[in-house]
């Protein structure tokens, strides 16, 4: 038992000293409001290197950060964020006095101190949110190096390639899919991001072998980053980024 626990402590000690991506899920939302400004600046004192929030297009233009289509469940707000002007929706309660904030207010608030991983959650969302990026590298002086944007839906990241071809892309996946990575390649992506329990050896393997990186969600343990760190991954998506210091 002794043996064992001295093994876990040294694969443990390995994994966080090793280049290995820790990403607050919707900012620190094991501690925080998930997708507020309280969550991200959470995460970013626990010390990550990406975060990763939701992006919709509301009814009056903004790109807003939330992740349900509707706002019952994050909100103190009734019905569907697409159907809303900002107007409406920046006074609702998120959560210990917390707003859903504006994208442009995340990237203020994140100043190009970590990477930024933007999910296209809402329709077309794509043009709006490339547009936003190439105002902030043009104007405020990030870098094409500070984004990352993903999607489930894989013709999104394929048409915001296309937009913005400087930004790193990933395919979100929630299965194990037949023809392993070739579907992140003809989505002209440059990461596979997948549901931890869907994860096999082969897919790594293949993802590797193309030059893509893998990522895992949500991973809210040590030993459970252990186990598919020694599969071969690259980095989870935690609501608990402190675990991993």
């Amino acid at each position: 038992m002794k043996n064992l626990l001295i093994l876990v402590l040294s694969i443990s000690v390995q994994l966080f000293s090793q280049p290995f991506l820790v990403i607050g899920h919707r900012g620190a939302c094991g501690y925080e409001p998930e997708n507020t400004l309280r969550s991200f600046r959470r995460a970013i004192d626990m010390g990550v290197k990406m975060i990763e929030l939701d992006a919709f297009v509301c009814a009056s233009g903004e790109l807003v950060v939330i992740h349900d289509p509707t706002l019952e469940r994050t909100t103190n707000g009734i019905g569907y964020v697409e159907d809303l002007t900002w107007d409406s929706l920046k006074h609702l309660d998120a959560g210990k006095g917390e707003h859903i904030p504006l994208l442009s207010q995340v990237l203020d608030l994140v100043d190009k101190r970590i990477i930024i991983n933007i999910e296209l959650k809402g329709a077309h969302t794509e043009k709006p949110v490339a547009n936003l990026i190439h105002e902030y590298v043009k104007n405020k002086a990030w870098s094409y190096e500070n984004f990352v944007v993903s999607s489930f839906d894989h013709y999104a990241v394929r048409e915001f390639h296309e937009l913005c071809p400087q930004v790193k892309t990933g395919v979100i996946f929630e299965c194990n899919p037949i023809g392993y990575a070739d579907i992140v390649e003809k989505a002209q992506a440059n990461y596979a991001i997948n549901f931890y329990e869907s994860l096999t050896k082969e897919f790594i393997d293949d993802a590797h072998s193309r030059g893509i990186r893998i990522f895992a969600y949500t991973v809210n343990t040590k030993p459970l980053a252990i186990k598919l760190q020694q599969l071969g991954i690259d980095g989870i998506f935690t609501n608990y980024p402190d675990l991993f210091n």
